[in-house]
């Protein structure tokens, strides 16, 4: 059986609801989010100095298997993938959600083997992450690194133009934080920078047990649950709001309907909180659901609909033994 959440109450302004556009992200965010039916914050506000460093150590926690499943298939395979998305041309890299690039080092080490040199141009919200990806070049003789710190779904990718072929990385199942639909727009948002041609190396994870989901969303360490109550703690200290993180709680549950883990923080007791800059006075009561994060999980016929709606054909895939996680390399049609 699935957890239910319950959602939203009402909740009354401070002061006339503010709608500026000259609001920040994070607030505009935080306005339209939690001023919502359901309420709900994007994923993308996790990524603040802490958060980010959170998440990486998430990554290493034994339930979390999606990126030592992904970076096992890219040691494997990285001279395959590099040869299969350069064919005869020289490529230059772009990473779509770079972070600190841990398991990308891997992949440009075997473009630098094929062609001597390459440019890297990781793309993220957080510049914190980006000054980590950017000592790759220290690192990797032969790796030019140009971040670019930009919300990439709405903001255009600053590729190497002189380049014969452009691939885009896109890897870490980073898609399946978007809906179906969302994540066509995100494809295709990207797809129109490309030419005919170009590559997209797309990491998918895979629908599995249900049990394993939920421990790589809910592990025994509690980090998760850290890192998801951490997007409260980024809102009290940039906007102002007086959350008691305290007193929500983690929850991770498999929609199997949707095919998605959900991350919730539910309000363990009836409570207020107040966002003086935003104007909002929100209520909760207990029980009540801020939804956080949608992690989609894909099948073989799902990642072909989403690269064939997006403009792109898939054209070879790799997968670890146990076809838990898929890295798939599609060409611009």
């Amino acid at each position: 059986m699935s957890t239910q959440v319950a959602t939203f109450t009402a909740q009354l302004p401070l002061a006339p609801v503010i709608t500026s556009q000259t609001l920040s992200p994070v607030a505009q965010a935080a306005l339209r989010g939690l001023t919502a039916e359901p309420r709900t914050l994007p994923p993308w506000l996790f990524y603040d100095a802490v958060g980010s460093a959170l998440f990486e150590r998430i990554t290493t926690l034994p339930e979390y298997y999606p990126t030592r499943t992904e970076r096992a298939i890219f040691t494997a395979h990285a001279d395959d993938i590099i040869a299969a998305a350069a064919g005869r041309d020289v490529l230059s890299i772009a990473e779509l959600g770079a972070g600190t690039a841990s398991k990308t080092g891997i992949l440009l080490a075997a473009a630098v083997r094929a062609q001597g040199s390459v440019m890297y141009c990781p793309v993220d919200v957080s510049a914190t992450a980006l000054e980590t990806a950017k000592q790759l070049e220290a690192e990797l003789p032969g790796v030019m690194v140009e971040p670019q710190v930009a919300d990439y779904t709405s903001q255009p990718i600053a590729f190497d133009h002189t380049a014969a072929r452009r691939l885009v990385l896109y890897i870490g199942s980073s898609i399946g934080n978007f809906t179906p639909e969302d994540s066509v727009r995100v494809l295709r948002g990207v797809r129109d920078q490309l030419r005919p041609g170009d590559m997209l190396l797309l990491g998918t994870d895979m629908v599995k047990d249900e049990k394993k989901l939920i421990a790589a969303y809910d592990d025994a360490a509690g980090v998760t649950a850290e890192f998801n109550r951490n997007i409260l703690h980024r809102l009290n200290r940039e906007l102002g709001a007086d959350f008691a993180v305290d007193h929500f709680s983690h929850c991770a549950l498999w929609n199997e309907a949707e095919s998605r883990m959900e991350m919730h923080l539910i309000s363990d007791v009836a409570q207020r909180v107040v966002i003086p800059s935003l104007g909002c006075d929100l209520r909760f009561t207990a029980g009540d659901s801020i939804h956080t994060e949608n992690s989609y999980k894909f099948t073989q016929k799902s990642i072909t609909w989403l690269l064939k709606q997006s403009g792109f054909a898939l054209q070879q895939q790799w997968m670890d033994a146990k076809e838990w996680f898929a890295v798939n390399l599609a060409v611009a049609v």
